[in-house]
């Protein structure tokens, strides 16, 4: 019973998780077991649209990276045999939802016998939504050897935003050609 019960447990934990993966994609022939180390394409991010605390937050970022890679066996070095490009998009959106009649009032008079009412879109919150894309690229050959595409709701909180990074990066990582070594 207590094995059924931590089952179910694991299982419903790991459902909890609202990363969404997508577009996943190897490149087809790579012998990924034959790279031994990685390093970052150097970020250009500049202008108006950059904010405060986002090279801190990209560094957050790509310490989830290494640590995954770290999992596989890769080294960071100066001189690597891949190259890593993190693409981000963070849009800002807001939580409707649609007025029902039987919760949010009952129909009202007009006159003459004309009753209406009429559904609305009620702002219930706003939240950062954030896409990472992750390429890797094999420097000697210059191809792209995978890529694979995370997305999730942001935390508020700053202090959760390692947590956050960590857990998208496991969940894309978990996509990835190499599992993690034990």
């Amino acid at each position: 019973m207590k094995k059924i019960l931590s089952i179910f447990l694991i299982g419903l934990l790991a459902a909890c998780t609202s990363v969404k993966i997508s577009n996943t994609e190897s490149a087809a022939n790579t012998d990924f077991e034959k790279y031994k180390t990685f390093g970052f394409y150097k970020l250009m991010a500049s202008g108006d649209t950059t904010t405060s605390g986002f090279f801190e937050r990209v560094d957050v970022l790509k310490s989830a990276i290494s640590n995954e890679l770290n999992k596989r066996g890769y080294t960071q070095s100066n001189n690597p045999e891949i190259l890593v490009n993190i693409g981000i998009q963070i849009e800002k959106k807001t939580q409707t939802r649609q007025t029902d009649w039987r919760t949010d009032g009952a129909y009202r008079y007009m006159g003459q016998r004309n009753y209406s009412w009429k559904s609305e879109e009620l702002v219930v919150g706003h939240y950062k939504e954030g896409t990472v894309t992750i390429h890797m690229i094999d420097v000697a050959q210059n191809r792209m050897i995978w890529k694979g595409t995370a997305q999730d709701i942001l935390p508020r909180n700053s202090t959760k935003i390692p947590e956050a990074a960590a857990a998208g990066m496991k969940a894309l990582f978990a996509k990835y050609p190499i599992a993690p070594k034990k």
